[in-house]
């Protein structure tokens, strides 16, 4: 019993679930600090979250652009990079499809929406693909250049919605408030559970979630991205042209990301406004750390966070308790997820060392026995 609890199949199940539970007896003592009731707050949490068909559709609402942007980071991190862009290419995906289906207003809703979502992805990928080809070509530090590509997207939003993409509705109102003009209604993503937000967006992204499983384990493409990553040089010997692969990981990457932008303009906002990224670049790298950084452990994982984001709102309205404090609960998750990871790494590595003492134990065991004769 002993050598289950402690070998690295038990620890990489028991370690991420004693990561959450560590880091909300942290946010609890917080919660005392700043006057409130620890329980009183984190049953509010998940009643907003969970308790009702109207909070689980807003849990599964959030949940959305999280696994798409988690989707990303997992094929980014199997390629060997760390993509900390999702916020830049959300919002660079949100600002196209919004020009690209004012642009094109007239056209069949179904095919308006189609490559609206296309144009999303597409300039997540560009935007993705500027940090790839720069960490593949002068392997520039790809956390700096997509922190910076983070920063040059929030200021391109800032300058568009107040100028060329600002709402003429404001313009005549003299309001000015910094959001485009509303999407076609034809093009609108289809609402699973009236009146609440739930669209069929979440649809699209479990279906991406099996797709990205089956690209990176089952097919040619993905076993060479795991490659890479895993061992550039070994793929390097084996004739990969591996600067194309790191700079692959990060274009799927900001695809993804663009994508998460896409639909929730197409799905929840129905116009680009400012906040519309909402911080899913950031709670997205929680829930694909979270999940195992595998597509299919990304789907609780993002609607876990999904759920935390919600009852975080619910929370501070009834609590009195800033929702901010959700944010750092994210943070020791992912710093107690992160240690329980290296910490299953060593596991492991001492399991393969015992391992390999005991085989060679059993092969010399002959030949002692035979020497004593």
């Amino acid at each position: 019993m002993a050598r289950f609890l402690r070998s690295p199949r038990f620890l990489e199940i028991a370690l991420p679930i004693a990561a959450v539970l560590a880091a909300f007896m942290i946010g609890g003592v917080l919660l005392w600090l700043l006057g409130a009731n620890p329980f009183e707050a984190y049953w509010v949490l998940l009643g907003g979250a969970f308790g009702s068909v109207s909070a689980l559709a807003a849990t599964l609402t959030k949940m959305t652009p999280l696994l798409l942007v988690a989707l990303g980071i997992c094929i980014s991190y199997r390629g060997g990079v760390i993509n900390i862009g999702g916020e830049g290419q959300i919002i660079v995906g949100a600002l196209a499809a919004t020009a690209f289906a004012l642009w094109l207003r007239d056209l069949p809703g179904w095919l308006l929406l189609t490559l609206t979502l296309l144009v999303g992805a597409l300039t997540g990928a560009a935007w993705g693909a500027i940090a790839g080809v720069l960490k593949a070509r002068l392997n520039v530090n790809e956390i700096l250049s997509t922190v910076m590509l983070n920063a040059i997207a929030l200021q391109l939003m800032n300058f568009l919605l107040r100028g060329p993409m600002l709402d003429p509705e404001q313009i005549a109102a003299g309001t000015n408030i910094a959001q485009s003009e509303a999407l076609p209604r034809t093009m609108w993503l289809l609402r699973l559970a009236p009146p609440t937000l739930l669209h069929a967006g979440i649809i699209l992204a479990l279906v991406l979630a099996v797709l990205v499983y089956l690209l990176l384990w089952r097919t040619t493409i993905g076993y060479r991205i795991r490659t890479v990553g895993l061992n550039p040089s070994a793929a390097r010997y084996a004739g990969m042209p591996v600067p194309f692969y790191v700079a692959l990981s990060l274009i799927l990457g900001g695809a993804f990301a663009g994508l998460a932008g896409a639909v929730e303009v197409a799905g929840v906002q129905h116009r680009m406004l400012e906040g519309l990224s909402g911080g899913y670049g950031f709670s997205g790298i929680v829930a694909a750390l979270f999940g195992k950084l595998h597509p299919l452990g990304a789907i609780p994982a993002a609607f876990l966070f999904g759920g935390l984001l919600v009852g975080a709102n619910k929370m501070q309205l009834t609590v009195q308790v800033p929702s901010a404090l959700i944010t750092a609960i994210n943070g020791l998750v992912v710093m107690f997820v992160v240690a329980s990871e290296v910490y299953v790494r060593r596991a492991r590595r001492r399991t393969g060392r015992e391992a390999a003492a005991a085989s060679l134990q059993s092969d010399a065991a002959p030949v002692t026995q035979a020497s004593t004769f």
